[in-house]
């Protein structure tokens, strides 16, 4: 399976056609924020193509919120519980039935580190799990389009580059959160990589059925 990776700024391809799945990372925006991030609207395109033709896509935090968003969703900027660190994932029934979010099996911990909320999830979409502190943090749209507010991609080694003086300001103690992820951290990593594995199966079977 080929990967092609695209920045935003650098251009994005102006339809899914030739390509079996999408991913979307995430960023320090929000997801209409075209005055810093003008690429944004390529990418909500993409998104809505995606959701139209039921495209395998994962969307990490900022992804899952321009899911959200363009579907018909509500996300909120600096609002709620601002999660940081390693946090449990708890999947719902319907996320402990779900080919991809099932692969973490009933909780996990992931890394999370944001300070915008999903605060109403699209008409029709189903509810994949939950953390303690914030209710949506995986949704899935038809039967192949998901979004997640946590970071599968990250691990504890990550975390020793965060900005110090920006954590202490919001109460945190960037020594506790490091000390946590690296606790959790070999769970963290077997269920990251089951997830992305689940994943990327999803896509091989829509490569194959449409070869």
């Amino acid at each position: 399976m080929d990967v092609v990776e695209r920045l935003g700024q650098h251009g994005l391809p102006r339809t899914l056609e030739g390509y079996h799945g999408l991913v979307l990372l995430g960023g320090g925006l929000m997801p209409d924020d075209y005055e810093q991030a003008p690429w944004l609207g390529d990418e909500r395109h993409l998104t809505e193509e995606a959701i139209e033709r039921d495209v395998p896509t994962l969307g990490i935090c900022l992804g899952a919120q321009v899911i959200a968003d363009v579907a018909g969703g509500e996300v909120r900027e600096n609002f709620g519980p601002k999660e940081r660190g390693s946090t449990v994932i708890r999947s719902t029934r319907a996320g402990r039935a779900d080919a991809v979010l099932s692969a973490i099996g009933s909780a996990a911990p992931m890394i999370e580190n944001h300070r915008d909320m999903i605060t109403r999830l699209p008409a029709g979409a189903t509810l994949l799990a939950s953390s303690d502190a914030v209710e949506h943090q995986a949704f899935r749209i038809g039967e192949h389009v998901r979004g997640v507010q946590f970071h599968p991609e990250a691990s504890a080694a990550n975390l020793a580059g965060w900005d110090d003086a920006a954590l202490t300001g919001e109460g945190y103690d960037i020594g506790i959160l490091l000390a946590a992820a690296q606790r959790d951290d070999a769970e963290n990593t077997r269920a990251s990589h089951a997830l992305v594995d689940a994943f990327a199966e999803e896509i091989l079977e829509r490569a194959r059925a449409e070869a």
